[in-house]
């Protein structure tokens, strides 16, 4: 059993017009097998909370903890917070020219488990976990998300997931940008990650339409930066109902 709680955070960012507080105060937990929707209007910090999470350096922590299995996150490195079980499935994956799919996914679960794995289990792995997601076989030796589509970049993320196996994953808008059979694809992804290692998610999105096929414990509204409302999964149905007005005007 793992547990990332989140303490208290607030986070700043450098604008144009001096220093922006994004994070005003953020308390959430996420305990593994558990799956925690964070839901919030453009703007809200949703995206700001995750790549806080995984170290990304243009965003300070001014006060507040981070922890997983009462570790200090926020002490550890990127690389650390990767190793310690941390996942992040960005919303906009970048192209890692002349790095093949194949080598960093290998390179990757060397670095997360200390040593390589072993190369004929290894392979089988790989390609069972391209062939749940759909993925063509020709994708292992293609360039990391270059020339990817949308929803082949997504896809390639979740096979990451499924193959580091991390004890937390964080992720962000992983819907945006996929059609209807991408989804559903991309989601069976992550529900079969969360059957076969009890993995912890925080899954972080706009729209409702990825929660009817990965089914949240709770969920949690995002609003300037705080969680304003949490609930179950009823929560989703009633913002897809009302909207975000309410707790916008609240917040004012």
């Amino acid at each position: 059993m793992s547990t990332l709680e989140i303490r208290d955070l607030h986070v700043t960012v450098e604008t144009e017009n001096g220093t922006k507080e994004i994070l005003r105060g953020v308390d959430l937990t996420v305990k593994s097998g558990e799956t925690h929707a964070i839901m919030g209007p453009n703007g809200s910090g949703k995206s700001t909370l995750a790549y806080s999470i995984a170290g990304h350096p243009k965003y300070t922590i001014t006060a507040g903890t981070v922890t997983l299995d009462g570790e200090d996150v926020l002490a550890m490195s990127v690389d650390e917070r990767a190793r310690a079980g941390l996942f992040l499935a960005m919303q906009y994956p970048v192209e890692v020219p002349g790095v093949t799919v194949s080598n960093f996914l290998r390179t990757a679960k060397t670095a997360v488990e200390g040593e390589a794995p072993k190369l004929r289990t290894w392979v089988k792995d790989v390609k069972e976990a391209m062939g749940n997601l759909r993925m063509d076989p020709a994708f292992a030796e293609r360039n990391v998300n270059e020339g990817f589509s949308g929803g082949e970049k997504k896809r390639h993320e979740i096979l990451q997931m499924e193959l580091l196996k991390p004890k937390i994953a964080v992720l962000d808008e992983t819907d945006s940008g996929l059609d209807v059979d991408a989804l559903r694809i991309v989601s069976e992804g992550v529900n079969r990650a969360k059957d076969n290692t009890d993995v912890g998610v925080l899954l972080i999105t706009h729209y409702t339409r990825i929660l009817r096929y990965i089914k949240p414990d709770f969920v949690h509204v995002f609003v300037e930066g705080r969680v304003v409302e949490e609930g179950g999964p009823e929560l989703a149905d009633r913002l897809e109902a009302e909207g975000y007005d309410r707790f916008l005007a609240a917040n004012a």
